[in-house]
C-alpha cells in the first residue's frame, strides 16, 4: 500500500508539472498511467483525474494570477461557449456513433497540432516585434479582453489584444463537446483556441486555461462523488502529487521560451489526436492502428 502511494504520488507530480506548463489538467497522463501501470478501473481513474484537475487549477492558477499572466476576463467569455458546446455535444452524441465522433475530433486535434507546430517560431518573432498588440476587433474589443504580462524568458513586457472572438468561441464549444462526449480535458482545446485563433500568446493562453479548467472539473466531480466513484486511497496521492507538480510547473513556465512550450503542446496534441483517430478506426472498421492505448 505504501509503495503504491509513493508511485501514484510520483506519477501525479510529473502529470501536474507537465499539465501546468501547457495549461491542461494532466488527465492525458494520469488516466493512462492509472489504468495501464496500476491496473485501476477506468471509471476510478477518470474520477481521480477529474479531482486532480481541480487541484491543478487551484495550485497552478494562483502563481499565474500573481504574475499577472492570466487574462481574468477572457475565461468569462469562453466558459459560456464551452457550456453551449457541452449541450450541443450531448445532442450530437444521441445522433452520431462514438467512432464517428472519435474520428472527427481526432482529425481536428491533429489539425490544431499542425497549426501550433507551424507557428512555434512565429510567436517569438511576434513577441520581439510587438505583433500581438494588433488592433482589437469585434466582441473581444467591446469586452476589453486585452492583456499584458512580463515574460521572464524574453525579459520583456508583452501586450496583446484578443482577436477572432467568433473563431475562438467555436473552438471553445468544441472543448465543451469533447469534455462531455469523449472524456478528455477541455483545456487542450481552450489553449489552442486562444493561441491559434484569438491571438493570445502561448504563455497567457496556458495560464488562462489553467484558471478555467477547475470550473469544469468541479462540476464533473460532483457527479462522480454522488455515484460513489471516488476512491480516497487513489485520489489522495494523486491530488497531493498533482498540486506539488502544478505549483512547480507554474513557476517554471514563465522561464521557458514560448517555442519550447509550443513544442511540448504540439507533441501532446498530436499524441491525443492520434489516439482519438485510432480509437475511431478501431471501433468503426475493426482495424487496430499501432500505438493505440
Amino acid at each position: 500500500m505504501l509503495m503504491q502511494f509513493v508511485l501514484l504520488f510520483s506519477v501525479a507530480i510529473f502529470s501536474g508539472f507537465f499539465g501546468s506548463l501547457v495549461g491542461i489538467g494532466g488527465g492525458v497522463v494520469i488516466v493512462p498511467a492509472l489504468t495501464l501501470l496500476f491496473h485501476i478501473p477506468i471509471h476510478k481513474a477518470i474520477a481521480a483525474s477529474i479531482i486532480s484537475v481541480i487541484a491543478t487549477s487551484i495550485a497552478g492558477a494562483w502563481p499565474h494570477v500573481d504574475q499577472r499572466i492570466t487574462n481574468i476576463r477572457l475565461p468569462m467569455f469562453l466558459e459560456a461557449s464551452t457550456t453551449i458546446g457541452a449541450l450541443a455535444g450531448a445532442l450530437a452524441g444521441v445522433l452520431l456513433h462514438a467512432w464517428v465522433l472519435s474520428l472527427i475530433f481526432g482529425v481536428l486535434v491533429i489539425y490544431m497540432a499542425t497549426v501550433s507546430f507551424r507557428s512555434r517560431k512565429t510567436e517569438d518573432r511576434m513577441l520581439e516585434t510587438g505583433g500581438f498588440a494588433q488592433p482589437a476587433e469585434g466582441v473581444a474589443h467591446r469586452l476589453g479582453l486585452h492583456g499584458e504580462y512580463y515574460d521572464q524568458a524574453a525579459r520583456m513586457s508583452v501586450s496583446y489584444n484578443v482577436t477572432g472572438g467568433v473563431g475562438g468561441s467555436l473552438v471553445a464549444m468544441l472543448a465543451g463537446a469533447g469534455s462531455g462526449l469523449l472524456g478528455i480535458g477541455g483545456g487542450i482545446f481552450k489553449v489552442a483556441a486562444m493561441n491559434s485563433f484569438m491571438g493570445v500568446p502561448m504563455k497567457a493562453a496556458a495560464a488562462t486555461s489553467k484558471f478555467m479548467i477547475g470550473i469544469t472539473g468541479a462540476t464533473s466531480a460532483i457527479v462522480y462523488f454522488l455515484a460513489g466513484g471516488i476512491d480516497q486511497y487513489i485520489v489522495a496521492p494523486v491530488v497531493l502529487g498533482t498540486m506539488l507538480g502544478a505549483t512547480g510547473g507554474s513557476y517554471v513556465m514563465n522561464r521557458l521560451h514560448s517555442r519550447v512550450i509550443k513544442m511540448i503542446f504540439f507533441l501532446l496534441l498530436f499524441y491525443l489526436g492520434y489516439q482519438m483517430f485510432a480509437k475511431g478506426v478501431s471501433m468503426g472498421f475493426g482495424l487496430k492502428l499501432p500505438g493505440l492505448i
